[in-house]
């Protein structure tokens, strides 16, 4: 199990959104088990004359040799439910995991190609 990290940034924690994240994190660990690392901050930011509240989800993953970072800021997409907008970081996540993955596989290939 990866080491995970939830921080709650003006806004008071809730035990159903780090419910939601640990199930995350799970399903990411599924896709690739050498997730060491997971980092997630959740942030309502104080916003004078917008609509609503907007909720903003930041995501570092450490796999093996990086750190994958993931950003939904609201300015690119507005969300005013929090489960939403960590649903979402977390597909970008599991995106940026697959070209992860895929990078890894093509340099093993590369080099196992060189071996033979």
């Amino acid at each position: 199990m990866a080491e995970l990290q939830i921080m709650f940034l003006g806004m008071a924690r809730s035990p159903s959104v780090e419910a939601q994240i640990q199930r995350w994190v799970k399903k990411l660990e599924k896709q690739f088990s050498q997730i060491h690392s997971c980092t997630t901050w959740i942030e309502l930011p104080h916003r004078h004359g917008r609509k609503g509240n907007t909720f903003r989800v930041r995501i570092e993953l450490g796999v093996p040799g990086e750190v994958l970072v993931v950003s939904h800021d609201p300015g690119a997409r507005l969300h005013e439910n929090a489960y939403v907008a960590i649903s979402d970081a977390f597909r970008a996540a599991r995106r940026q995991l697959d070209v992860h993955v895929r990078i890894l596989r093509d340099r093993r290939r590369t080099a196992t190609a060189y071996v033979a």
